[in-house]
């Protein structure tokens, strides 16, 4: 039987952080219509994302997901997977050091609930492996595609996030706004800067390595001269510059996207002259998952092009090169091999993840 999918759940702008989510009852951002063929297992637009045996046991069960992933995007994708498979998903998203010490908690206690665990830090994921979280996992449609897998298969790439910057619309005219990196050093923009923390997760480690090496090693000693105002969130700060507390304030495409298109917020993003800079968010099945085939068609789906596709759709860029890079805001993204794209290498955040934040940590005595 051939079903074509064109109703997806919409995206919910409001933090739920630490709380359960049933995904896939709305509908989403997420569009195209996806040919679904259930009749001897799940194949998508002619990927295979489950054998027969695999998807009618998966069908029966209700996926538990722990995840570091923005709540908004999330659930968009959550809500795709569903209307997709007919299965529902429960998450639970926290920023990154918090969901850290949760997972290890609860996995030491033996009361982890989770069957799929998405996080952008790799040394987290490469934690959790070393404390037994992982069970190897390789989903069906990158068999074969080392470049996506980790530690033996333990945790695979996800999705790239960007991290630009965006402007007031309100405060700051296109013809005004910085193009540059450097150009939010403007001293115009005293005290009318929004920064996040730069000592913990994904998209900080990247940011602080992005600086060093293709902006300036001074530029946070520069940057706090500005007095800044730094947040713990993401969500914090992008609100402050909707409301007009900022000029200007770093930023991801996707949140961009979503508050313009979803809440029509006065921002607009920008590509910077010296590049976007990426980072991965990284998944992996939980060993002795309670749903464990839901795991595996969650997994098998995330990284089939449909799933890639639908990551894209809400703004961030696929972890598979044959997906089209995202757009945002209205802006057409370039492809990842540009030369305006900056990905951080995985095995990078190890080597220099500490080191940069004390620079970070020196430059904002915080």
């Amino acid at each position: 039987m051939r079903i074509r999918n064109t109703a997806f759940a919409s995206i919910a702008i409001a933090a739920l952080a630490l709380t359960g989510c049933a995904s896939g009852d709305s509908d989403s951002v997420v569009s195209g219509d996806a040919d679904v063929n259930v009749e001897d297992g799940l194949v998508i637009d002619g990927e295979l994302i489950a054998d027969k045996e695999t998807y009618e046991a998966a069908k029966e069960q209700t996926l538990s997901l722990y995840t570091g992933y923005q709540d908004a995007n999330q659930k968009a994708f959550n809500d795709a997977f569903t209307a997709d498979t007919g299965i529902k998903v429960e998450y639970v998203r926290d920023v990154t050091n918090k969901l850290s010490e949760r997972v290890l908690s609860e996995h030491g206690a033996g009361r982890l609930p989770a069957d799929v665990i998405i996080t952008s830090d790799y040394k987290v994921a490469n934690e959790f492996g070393e404390a037994g979280i992982w069970e190897s996992y390789t989903p069906l449609p990158i068999e074969g595609e080392d470049e996506l897998q980790h530690n033996g298969g333990d945790f695979t790439t996800f999705a790239n996030v960007a991290v630009t910057f965006a402007y007031n619309t309100q405060l700051v005219s296109e013809e005004d706004a910085p193009k540059s990196w450097m150009d939010l050093l403007d001293p115009a923009n005293e005290g009318k800067i929004g920064l996040t923390t730069g000592t913990a997760g994904g998209s900080s480690i990247a940011l602080n390595r992005f600086i060093q090496e293709e902006v300036d090693p001074d530029y946070w000693t520069k940057m706090a001269a500005l007095k800044p105002t730094v947040f713990d969130s993401g969500g914090q700060r992008q609100e402050a510059l909707a409301r007009g507390e900022l000029n200007v304030a770093t930023a991801g495409t996707a949140s961009v996207n979503v508050a313009v298109t979803q809440d029509n917020a006065p921002i607009m993003m920008v590509v910077p002259e010296e590049g976007l800079v990426l980072f991965s968010f990284f998944a992996g099945k939980v060993a002795d998952a309670k749903n464990s085939e839901a795991a595996e068609v969650f997994l098998n789906y995330a990284l089939s092009k449909r799933g890639q596709s639908a990551i894209s759709q809400v703004g961030d860029y696929a972890a598979r090169a044959d997906v089209d890079p995202p757009v945002s805001a209205g802006i057409d993204l370039p492809p990842l091999d540009s030369d305006q794209v900056w990905v951080m290498p995985a095995e990078s955040e190890l080597e220099y993840g500490a080191a940069d934040a004390e620079i970070w940590k020196s430059a904002f005595g915080r």
